[in-house]
């Protein structure tokens, strides 16, 4: 209803704006022509009334000419009132050309997300069988050499181990992709010591890091108190971190920076690793989108981490921003505070 109102008002100012425009148009050039042109009208819109009165006197004047005058307003009405109909239909025919278009594209959207996440389902199911195989056979001759040397031992129960945490990680993408749809991301706030959370972070993530010899340098500034959903806040920096861990060269250090200003918090993770293209870093918060193409590898995940980390920091009125440049890779999360800077730590 109130488009409608606004369209109809958007095309009345049109409508009174073209005639304002002619008018000035029209005395412009009456102006310029020492007003022959209001004097042509006027002699056509008059006639000259001559008399003679009582004295023999000849009087001539000029009387209106009325029904000419009907004429021409009506003529101006039906002009304008065509002019109307035209730019309201004009604007309603690009209105709905434009809802169409947008309507396409939604579609486009989704069909493009439905074939991701049936290729996605269709690799994961195939990638399925490679590390199931390998544990089955491990197990299968653990169980059928008990005398096996404890070092082999040793070595076939690390593989079972390791294709195992594979299996896990292949079996939570699923979780996610069918999951992503199903749910609303509801926030339950209160509040929360940023601190203390990227602390319990990561020192959860030691043993992931460990497997390439990184290591985390935290510059904690204090208590940063901010009004949050610690829970699904956790899950923002877990998914960054593990981006991070995922695409960090070995060896090197994961860099985290908060940083609390009058009215926002504001957190970078930064890691070292491959530039990130330009092209690649537009879609990077893409839903089912993954920047390491090989679908098999250990980075490649279901592409949803990302996307779920910028759905919930939107949910907390925040904003999620990355840039790569020079072999560095940051990701900045800005979440407004909502609780006074002196507001008391989160315990657990």
């Amino acid at each position: 209803m109130k488009k409608k109102l606004f369209e109809t008002c958007k095309t009345i100012l049109i409508a009174v704006g073209a005639g304002s425009v002619i008018i000035l148009l029209f005395s412009w050039i009456d102006s310029t022509s020492d007003g022959s042109v209001l004097d042509y009208i006027s002699k056509k819109f008059s006639y000259e009334n001559s008399y003679i009165d009582g004295s023999g006197i000849h009087h001539v004047s000029q009387v209106l000419d009325w029904s000419a005058i009907k004429l021409a307003v009506i003529c101006v009405l039906v002009v304008l009132t065509a002019v109307i109909i035209i730019v309201f239909r004009f604007s309603a025919g690009r209105r709905e050309a434009r809802l169409q278009e947008e309507l396409k594209h939604k579609e486009w959207e989704i069909d493009l997300d439905s074939q991701k996440k049936n290729d996605l389902i269709t690799y994961l199911a195939h990638d399925l069988r490679t590390p199931l195989t390998s544990v089955i056979g491990y197990l299968s001759l653990l169980n059928d050499a008990p005398d096996m040397p404890e070092n082999k031992r040793a070595d076939y129960t690390k593989i079972c181990l390791d294709k195992a945490f594979r299996l896990e990680s292949l079996i939570n993408e699923f979780f996610d992709i069918t999951r992503y749809n199903l749910q609303e991301i509801e926030l339950s706030k209160e509040e929360v010591n940023l601190s203390y959370l990227l602390t319990q972070l990561t020192e959860e993530f030691y043993p992931i890091l460990q497997q390439k010899q990184l290591s985390v340098r935290l510059n904690d500034p204090g208590e940063v108190m901010i009004s949050a959903d610690p829970e699904k806040l956790a899950r923002v920096f877990n998914n960054i971190l593990k981006n991070a861990a995922a695409y960090s060269s070995p060896g090197t250090e994961i860099m985290i920076d908060m940083e609390q200003h009058n009215d926002a918090a504001e957190i970078t993770i930064t890691n070292h690793g491959k530039t990130i293209p330009k092209e690649k870093l537009a879609r990077i918060f893409d839903k089912f989108y993954r920047l390491d193409d090989a679908r098999s590898s250990y980075n490649g995940g279901a592409g949803l981490g990302l996307a779920i980390a910028k759905k919930i920091v939107t949910l907390h009125n925040g904003k999620i921003s990355v840039r790569s440049e020079n072999g560095l890779t940051a990701f900045s999360v800005i979440l407004p505070a909502g609780v006074p800077i002196s507001a008391p730590a989160l315990t657990k």
